[in-house]
């Protein structure tokens, strides 16, 4: 499947995003930025399609999505289910973490994303 990749559309709002991070995704970017984890470069408020994904491993295909309170709810849960489903057609693999673990036990996060990479 082919797809737009950081499409100029949606420069504005990853920019916003970026800028404006939720705490959950600022501690976890000090996990994955500068190639810290297992030499993996990610990239944050990266786009696919229509959607921004909150962290993107290009040469792993992997996506990290952290879900905060919005996430549990239904009409949420079922769009979150339609965007992993056309990640997933389009080769990419999406790992979602509750913010609270990013804080809780940062080992088992990094643990998760790490498993992603040998789970091809």
């Amino acid at each position: 499947m082919r797809h737009n990749i950081n499409s100029s559309n949606l420069r504005a709002t990853r920019k916003y995003l970026r800028n404006n991070s939720t705490s959950a995704e600022a501690e976890l970017w000090k996990y994955l930025s500068g190639k810290k984890l297992c030499g993996r470069k990610f990239r944050r408020q990266y786009s696919i399609g229509n959607y921004i994904l909150d962290f993107y491993c290009v040469s792993e295909k992997l996506a990290i999505e952290l879900d905060g309170d919005p996430h549990g709810d239904y009409v949420q849960i079922h769009k979150d289910t339609i965007r992993d489903e056309y990640l997933s057609k389009s080769g990419i693999k999406t790992i979602r973490i509750q913010n609270r673990f990013v804080f809780q036990d940062p080992e088992y996060v990094k643990e998760l994303i790490i498993s992603g990479f040998l789970d091809k």
